[in-house]
This record gives C-alpha cells, sequence and structure tokens, in this order.
C-alpha cells in the first residue's frame, strides 16, 4: 500500500481517533448489542441489528484508520520553502477565468476550514507538486489539457 501523507497535526488527530474507538467506541458498541439481546428475539430486534450494523461500520473505520496511519507519511508543508507541498493550501486560476480557488493538496483526511481537497497523486495534484507563486502548469483532465496558474501558496 502506498504510503499517505500526512501533518503531525492530522496524524495526532486520526490516531486520537482511532485510540478512542479502540477502547471506548468497542465497550459502548458491546453495551448496545448486550442490551438489545436482553429484549429477546433477535430476528425481529431492530435495535440489535441498527447496534450490529454501526459495529461493523465502527470496525471498518478502524481498520482504514490502521492501514493509513501504519502507512503515514509525516509531512511539514513549511519546509518547502514557497513550493506546493502536501498540506499546503494552494490557490489556482485557471487559464481565460478570471477567478481563483483554494484548495488543500493532500489527503481528505487533511481537510480544514471547508476548503476543497486536491489528492498529490491526482494529475492536477501531481503538476502542481513542488511549483511556486507564478508558475503556470499544464495537466492532463478527462476534457483534455488544462492550464493552471498558481496564485498563492500557504501553509
Amino acid at each position: 500500500m502506498a504510503s499517505t501523507q500526512l501533518s503531525r497535526d492530522a496524524y495526532d488527530r486520526l490516531k486520537a481517533e482511532l485510540d478512542d474507538l479502540t477502547t471506548r467506541g468497542r465497550t459502548e458498541i458491546a453495551q448496545l448489542i448486550e442490551r438489545a439481546r436482553e429484549m429477546g428475539d433477535l430476528s425481529e430486534n431492530g435495535d440489535y441489528h441498527a447496534a450490529k450494523d454501526d459495529q461493523g461500520k465502527m470496525e471498518a473505520r478502524i481498520r482504514q484508520l490502521q492501514a493509513m496511519l501504519k502507512n503515514a507519511e509525516i509531512v511539514d508543508p513549511a519546509s518547502a520553502a514557497g513550493a506546493v507541498a502536501a498540506g499546503s493550501i494552494v490557490t489556482i486560476r485557471y487559464e481565460g477565468d478570471d477567478d481563483t480557488e483554494r484548495y488543500l493538496l493532500g489527503s481528505i483526511e487533511e481537510r480544514r476550514d471547508g476548503l476543497s481537497v486536491i489528492s498529490p497523486g491526482s494529475p492536477l495534484g501531481q503538476s502542481l507538486m513542488g511549483r511556486k507563486t507564478g508558475d503556470v502548469v499544464e495537466y492532463e483532465a478527462p476534457g483534455g489539457t488544462l492550464k493552471v496558474e498558481v496564485v498563492a501558496v500557504d501553509v
């Protein structure tokens, strides 16, 4: 599995979520399932089925977090010296457009401040990596080649 680039804050937040789910979360789900079992016939017990469904979703999230954290690479966007890096907030302008758009370049788990996220592995993300303010890049989109100007790079 490829590594996931995360900021230290995102890594710590995801680690805390994993710790919470594997301790408090599992205990609470087990208690809900036990209470639902005490109600009798499991085949028609909505509380039991809902608790088991919640347990399945929680265990899937635990597996996802474990895999992500196991393969995590901690990055510091501030060390990129003004260049676009994982964890950077980049403002771009498409060729022929007057409006700018702001994105967070990184894992979806990094999302913050209501910003949309661009994956570093996407065509646009790959073309932006290492670029600086004023650079113009091209990338292949499903509709053809697009040009984008890097207007600003923030951490």
